[in-house]
């Protein structure tokens, strides 16, 4: 009896030993980060932390505050498809093969780890919540769009009102074509009843689950739809905060348009060239209005990290597939490689690493986005990625990293937008467009240049009317700067020069939406 005693007390006493040990090691072992990927769909700049007066999205002011604001962040591609899947494959849109909305990057680029596979593979927990990869909207709401499935451990696609009951209310320019003419509705249902509103409810759902499992981390990707036209949103507060008759009116003057090549301005839409200032003021008032109540999931979501103790150990990024124009150049949404277009909002906000109220003035890419995020994680990344880690601007915004960023769209011989025919390849009657944008130059070229060129100083000309390429004054710009685009375009490609849907070559056209 007594051996007995003894041989269990030893064993007891090991078993604590190991306990002990085991407890001390889990200890030191530095708890892995997790990420929370938010981003909103065809959000341009109107926001009050990038100055806009006029903007109420308090609680984007604040999370910008808390990390680092990059003013000069800018899409590879300024079309939903194939610049989602350029940001979440890390591959500029000529190596993924996407240049239209209709493509999925596993049929050009199959073997391809997507972002959040790489966390995946890492022994995280994946989710998306809403809009990641491209989604018609409003058609595709409450589906997964073109998702890819082997991204998620978890899918969620609520649908509210705003898909559900309210399309039939909804004001357009062209009837039946909700989701790209400009179109809007004020609703009289509150937040908690549209589809945004539902993603942040399931957003917390999904963070108190992580919450309670604190010993595996987690990669949440949360995707709203505003404010992609159609602009929806509660009557109560959004559009009363922007009353009609203060929303300014933008033109575009002909004498600026007259020094810039016809291929710029291919996405403008006919119906939306001579809008009367009353349609003009409607749709600014549905645009910001969408934005604020999008801020307002926003807020949630993060309130929600917060209140459960999530926030110190997990990574924010905020951020949009690209800019978009409300009247600029006489320009409406998307398809531009003018700056309203290619520009979008973008803040990091890493524990331990940024500090709160960074500003990074230097150029970059959502291409960026990926590199960044596995260093920061510790995760494993392919050994092909195109983009750079924005880590050690994190630490020092001062920092410059690559000091460019490059935006491309595609258009017809004629300079006219492009319809979607992936299974062709290439084509004759297409051609690319191709712009990087340094601290102070954008500078474009149309086709290598036989369809026009642009170059724009922004320490003067922020708004970009005037086109300064064919100025002597600016010859030496112009050659170094097309020296380095050229450089920028070719390394956009893989190392064997050619994408499964694209022929070998430099400028090869392309096709897109």
């Amino acid at each position: 009896m007594t051996k007995f005693i003894l041989r269990f007390v030893v064993v007891s006493f090991g078993s604590l030993v190991l306990a002990a040990m085991s407890s001390l090691a889990q200890a030191a072992a530095p708890q892995k980060q997790n990420v929370l990927f938010i981003i909103s769909d065809d959000l341009n700049n109107f926001l009050g932390c990038y100055g806009d007066p006029r903007a109420k999205t308090p609680n984007l002011d604040k999370l910008a505050g808390r990390g680092v604001r990059f003013d000069r962040a800018y899409c590879n591609f300024p079309l939903c498809g194939p610049s989602r899947n350029s940001m979440l494959t890390g591959l500029y849109p000529n190596s993924s093969g996407i240049l239209g909305n209709a493509q999925i990057f596993r049929q050009t680029v199959p073997s391809q780890v997507s972002l959040s596979q790489s966390f995946r593979h890492a022994g995280y927990f994946a989710a998306r919540l809403g809009k990641l990869y491209h989604y018609g909207v409003p058609g595709s709401i409450g589906t997964d769009g073109n998702d890819d499935p082997a991204s998620w451990e978890l899918e969620l696609n609520p649908a509210g009102v705003d898909r559900l009951e309210e399309q039939p209310h909804m004001f357009t320019l062209v009837p039946g074509n909700l989701g790209s003419a400009l179109s809007w509705y004020a609703s009289p249902k509150s937040d908690l009843h549209h589809t945004d509103g539902i993603l942040a409810t399931e957003a917390e759902w999904v963070l108190e689950r992580c919450a309670r499992q604190k010993d595996r981390p987690f990669f949440l990707a949360v995707g709203f739809f505003r404010p992609h036209t159609p602009y929806t949103a509660p009557q109560t507060p959004y559009f009363d905060w922007y009353p009609e008759a203060e929303m300014p009116v933008v033109r575009s003057r002909k004498e600026d348009e007259a020094d810039i090549p016809p291929a710029a301005f291919a996405s403008r839409r006919k119906e939306e060239v001579n809008l009367p200032d009353d349609i003009r003021r409607k749709a600014m008032q549905a645009y910001y209005a969408s934005i604020s109540f999008m801020d307002a999931q926003v807020g949630r979501v993060v309130d929600a990290l917060d209140r459960l103790g999530l926030s110190e150990n997990t990574i924010i990024v905020f951020t949009s597939d690209h800019g978009y124009h409300m009247g600029e150049h006489n320009l409406w949404k998307k398809q531009s490689l003018f700056e309203e277009s290619a520009r979008v909002p973008l803040f990091i906000v890493a524990p331990g690493v940024t500090a709160k109220g960074g500003v990074a003035s230097s150029p970059v890419g959502l291409i960026d986005l990926y590199p960044t995020l596995t260093e920061l994680c510790g995760v494993k990344a392919p050994s092909n990625l195109q983009g750079q880690s924005l880590v050690p601007i994190l630490k020092d915004p001062s920092v410059k990293g690559r000091g460019w960023a490059l935006t491309q769209v595609v258009r017809n011989q004629g300079g006219k937008r492009s319809a979607v025919i992936a299974s062709e390849g290439t084509r004759p009657d297409r051609f690319s467009g191709y712009s990087l944008r340094t601290a102070r130059w954008r500078y474009t070229e149309w086709d290598e240049g036989n369809q026009g060129r642009e170059l724009y100083d922004h320490d003067a000309d922020p708004k970009e009317l005037t086109n300064l390429a064919n100025k002597a004054a600016h010859t030496s710009t112009m050659d170094e700067l097309s020296r380095q685009l050229r450089v920028a375009v070719k390394n956009s490609f893989p190392s064997s020069g050619k994408t499964p849907e694209l022929k070998e070559g430099l400028w090869a056209p392309v096709i897109v939406e």
